[in-house]
């Protein structure tokens, strides 16, 4: 098992790729109830959801371990599942099972764009400046997340975010979070993200903030509502609505992974020459649980940001990711445990984590402005659009554009011009 996954080449033990899984689905558990309730709105069953989205969380996690050898995970997108429901079935009108179908064709369309590598080479003629503000800027998100999970920054009709209430106890339990995890990590212990919400989860528990579960043991529910519906109306997918859909879910799945990847693999040190090892695996991994998220019944999946957690602890192998499934697949058992974990303790995680994230910005050459433009707004635009295909977008339109005005087309990769094109249209009939 260790010669397999390359732990002594990459200086690691059984017990912090351990404790790196665990920390990371702690802090992405949040999605076996998020998802089902954001599904269920489009008249999914919500049960069948629910066990979709572990079963796809354990096979596609295992495959992006078993294959490519990455300590992350993946799980149904957020921003995709918003999108599924509420602007195509809710705001287009049309049924969940069509919605899904859509899911299903991108899913294969994505599959055949890794299988003959198309994906890696887009990915790997990325030049590299801005590679690192795509990570920093997915760290900035990162934390902006957490800060709003932690209500220690809210909404505000004036100047659109403000502190929040810091005397609310729930946002104290974060604050408290925050406060551990910082002390534990300056002073060195390995583990202390995972410690960290370990302690914050119990003082909750102690003073009445998180409810001690009734029960330890729930029943799985049946996928049979959506399983395979998907088979059923492949016929329906090539109306214009549909293919408008298809696309989108192409755009926004490709370079949400694409980020989180890039991100990802800077942060666990594996980016070398400009390049990542075994990228075509992973995008492979990505995109095959993409089929067959759809066909259990869940909306796309995507590498999950919220892995930057595990390897903040420690990981760097794909066995990060075999323990990250095995505890997928206990909350598949022991949902009532995974239900008391509140997006209040995750926070603290996900904000040191993009702090960590955020040193990425160091490595980007701040003396061009051909540079600093496109980095800085690719930095800049996740966290205020809470979008990382966005702040890709602004990046990759820019960035050509900038050189262009210097006479310098040749440096460009032809891609580069290709992506430019392709986002001004994004920008321009879907966003």
């Amino acid at each position: 098992m260790k010669d397999f996954f390359k732990f002594a080449e990459r200086g690691t033990s059984y017990k912090t790729e351990t404790l790196a899984g665990i920390t990371t689905f702690l802090s992405i558990a949040y999605i076996l109830i998020v998802n089902p309730i954001i599904l269920s709105q489009s008249g999914m069953d919500h049960g069948a959801v629910f066990t979709a989205t572990a079963l796809t969380a354990i096979i596609g996690t295992l495959l992006m371990g078993i294959l490519a050898n990455f300590p992350i995970a993946i799980a149904p997108s957020m921003g995709l599942n918003s999108f599924f429901t509420f602007s195509v079935c809710i705001g287009m009108g049309i049924d969940w099972q069509v919605t899904l179908t859509g899911v299903f064709v991108a899913g294969i369309i994505f599959m055949i764009l890794s299988l003959f590598k198309i994906r890696e080479k887009i990915i790997n003629m990325i030049p590299i400046d801005l590679k690192y503000a795509i990570a920093a800027g997915i760290g900035f998100f990162i934390t902006f997340i957490g800060l709003k999970n932690g209500g220690i920054v809210v909404g505000n009709p004036d100047t659109f975010v403000s502190i929040g209430n810091l005397t609310s106890p729930m946002t104290l339990l974060a604050v408290l979070g925050i406060i551990i995890t910082t002390i534990l990590l300056v002073k060195g212990i390995n583990g202390g993200i995972f410690y960290s919400m370990v302690i914050t989860t119990i003082v909750g528990m102690i003073f009445g903030l998180i409810d001690v579960p009734s029960s330890v043991v729930g029943s799985i529910p049946s996928i049979e509502p959506t399983f395979g519906v998907v088979f059923g109306h492949l016929d329906e997918m090539f109306t214009p609505e549909m293919l408008t859909v298809i696309f989108t879910f192409l755009i926004v799945a490709f370079f949400d992974t694409a980020g989180a990847l890039i991100g990802l693999t800077s942060q666990a040190g594996m980016m070398k020459d400009n390049k990542i090892p075994n990228i075509g695996k992973g995008l492979l991994a990505d995109s095959a649980a993409g089929v067959i998220g759809a066909v259990l019944g869940t909306s796309t999946p995507a590498t999950s940001v919220e892995s930057s957690a595990g390897i903040a602890v420690g990981g760097k192998t794909g066995f990060t990711s075999v323990v990250i499934a095995a505890c997928f697949i206990v909350a598949l058992f022991f949902s009532p445990l995974v239900s008391v974990i509140s997006v209040e303790v995750t926070s603290a995680a996900l904000i040191i984590v993009g702090a960590l994230m955020a040193m990425e910005i160091r490595r980007i050459n701040w003396t061009k402005l051909e540079i600093v433009i496109p980095a800085f707004l690719t930095i800049i635009m996740m966290p205020l659009t809470s979008s990382v295909v966005i702040g890709i977008g602004l990046g990759f339109v820019l960035y050509p554009m900038c050189l262009v005005a210097q006479k310098r087309t040749k440096e460009v990769h032809p891609m580069m011009y290709v992506l430019c094109v392709l986002f001004l249209l994004y920008f321009a009939f879907i966003v």
